[in-house]
């Protein structure tokens, strides 16, 4: 299970922050802040695996101690493209390559529905940001990889969004009196 998606410039400031289990605001930002330290500082010849920083690590452990569990945080898996770091935190459950395969295609859908993107269409397209990863990513588990399908996908949504409801019909009125809806 896939436990948070971030993503972080060189600086350090997220610009995106997608967390699939219940942490605490104050630990989830002190685990933004450890992830970002441990990730920055490694050299780039370094692997792009980690384990999980003790903070969450010891927050997540549950009361019995013998009983295994499968879906607490254990790895740390980033990319860092341009000057973005993307950044996944797993369970031991998920392969580390087949994440970063899910960080890459989820750059290239990016990459498509940007055409060229770059650290500004994330701050100023977040809507879009989160849509790509809610594609690929529902709930904590992969649910589509794909490219065509992705891209494909967050594309309908912005059809959808921008069409009004009552769109030449006559319909109800919102305020407006002329029977098209005012929203959008």
């Amino acid at each position: 299970m896939i436990n948070a998606v971030l993503v972080f410039n060189n600086a350090g400031q997220p610009r995106l922050t997608k967390f699939y289990t219940q942490l605490e605001t104050s630990v989830q930002q002190r685990l933004i802040s450890e992830i970002y330290t441990l990730v920055s500082n490694r050299p780039s010849s370094s692997c792009n695996f980690l384990p999980l920083p003790p903070l969450l690590a010891s927050s997540s452990k549950s009361s019995t101690p013998t009983t295994p569990h499968n879906d607490t945080p254990s790895l740390v898996t980033y990319r860092q493209f341009a000057t973005l770091y993307f950044i996944i935190i797993s369970t031991s459950t998920e392969s580390p390559l087949a994440l970063l395969d899910l960080i890459q295609v989820f750059v290239e859908a990016l990459d498509r529905l940007f055409e060229n993107v770059c650290e500004l269409d994330l701050i100023f397209n977040f809507e879009t940001l989160h849509a790509t990863l809610g594609e690929l990513i529902v709930g904590g588990v992969v649910v589509e990889t794909q490219l065509d399908k992705v891209v494909e996908g967050v594309k309908a949504q912005g059809r959808v969004a921008k069409r009004p409801v009552n769109e030449g019909k006559g319909g109800l009125s919102f305020g407006r009196g002329d029977g098209i809806w005012a929203g959008r």
